[in-house]
């Protein structure tokens, strides 16, 4: 199994909370990703690419798995801060 899949990385709780809410009311996500987040994959939106299983944190491959594609999570928390992630494919 495979997943792809863009998010936003932020180190406030609370300023992943208010983008989650924008992007509920319809903000554009890769825009969103392109102006908050601290990733490198900001450049591209947010987009990460496919992978695997093992090949992200637990607590964010754990997120992406229960993600339909086009669908976004609640806000995941990592060692790496605060992410917002939209599933954009899976391959079985």
């Amino acid at each position: 199994m495979e997943w792809r899949a863009s998010h936003i990385l932020v180190k406030d709780k609370a300023l992943a909370i208010e983008l989650l809410k924008r992007i509920k009311q319809g903000a554009s996500f890769e825009s969103l990703a392109r102006e908050n987040s601290t990733c490198p994959s900001k450049s591209s939106g947010g987009d990460l690419g496919w992978f695997g299983t093992g090949k992200m944190v637990p607590a964010f491959e754990s997120a992406t798995k229960r993600l339909s594609p086009g669908s976004v999570s609640d806000v995941v928390q990592t060692q790496f801060g605060y992410h917002i992630i939209k599933c954009t494919g899976r391959k079985d």
